[in-house]
């Protein structure tokens, strides 16, 4: 008698059709790409709290980029005859650094390059444009545009982000009364020097006031990863060389 012979049925082994195999191919592949995502987020959150947010800093570079810098010099941004002609007849470097932070005042627009802002201490160097709007400091710092410029007796402000857009401003805690805070302008070279520092809230803006001398106020929002706080340094102007010619 022959002996009987045992078929799987159809899909036995591949759980009918292969329907499960490729349920479980698809679950295979949805966990493997939650799990490289995760990493992902894990590798972001580990270099934004050691250094600054990855994709903003490329979006920065971008912006950076795009900045018109024309205002920083006189050879794309030249005197008028008349200008030059004012400032021939004035007598002082005192009168003549005014003249001119009140013609860059006139000409500069949001967004436009305002001078050069580096601080030792920290190791930072970035050019400071005008305005503190979402897409000016998308670029860099930014001034104030209602405080005055260096060289006319009054509060510079500049503002800057301290995790995102390349986060000019991150370790501006970590300055101490005495250290050196320079602005390079078209029309001189201005050396601060730092007196202190506050933790204010954002509607503080009595820290932007004149106060009878060449001040200088940075500001960035506190603690890291928030605004709820500002942090605001004070610094003196104790240094100017005018622009040679």
């Amino acid at each position: 008698m022959r002996r009987g012979v045992l078929v799987a049925p159809p899909g036995y082994l591949t759980g009918g059709r292969g329907r499960p195999s490729v349920r479980r191919r698809l679950i295979r592949d949805l966990s493997s790409v939650l799990i490289i995502s995760g990493l992902l987020l894990l590798v972001d959150a580990g270099v934004t709290l050691l250094w600054q947010e990855p994709l903003t800093a490329v979006i920065a570079l971008i912006k950076r980029s795009q900045i018109d810098t024309r205002y920083l010099s006189y050879r794309t941004a030249p005197l008028s005859r008349v200008e030059q002609h004012a400032l021939s007849a004035l007598a002082g470097e005192a009168q003549r650094t005014a003249y001119l932070a009140r013609r860059e005042e006139r000409e500069l627009r949001t967004g436009d390059a305002v001078g050069r802002i580096t601080i030792p201490r920290i190791g930072t160097s970035f050019l400071v444009v005008q305005g503190t709007d979402e897409g000016s400091l998308e670029k860099g710092p930014g001034h104030y545009p209602t405080t005055s410029l260096p060289g006319l007796g009054q509060t510079v402000a500049i503002a800057g982000h301290r995790t995102t857009y390349l986060a000019p401003f991150r370790h501006i805690d970590a300055l101490t009364p005495g250290d050196q805070i320079v602005l390079q302008m078209p029309y001189g070279r201005f050396v601060y020097i730092v007196q202190y520092h506050r933790i204010v809230a954002p509607t503080a803006w009595w820290v932007t006031r004149n106060v009878g001398y060449d001040r200088l106020v940075l500001s960035a929002c506190n603690p890291l990863f928030s605004a709820a706080q500002r942090i605001v340094v004070f610094a003196r102007l104790t240094q100017f060389k005018p622009r040679s010619g």
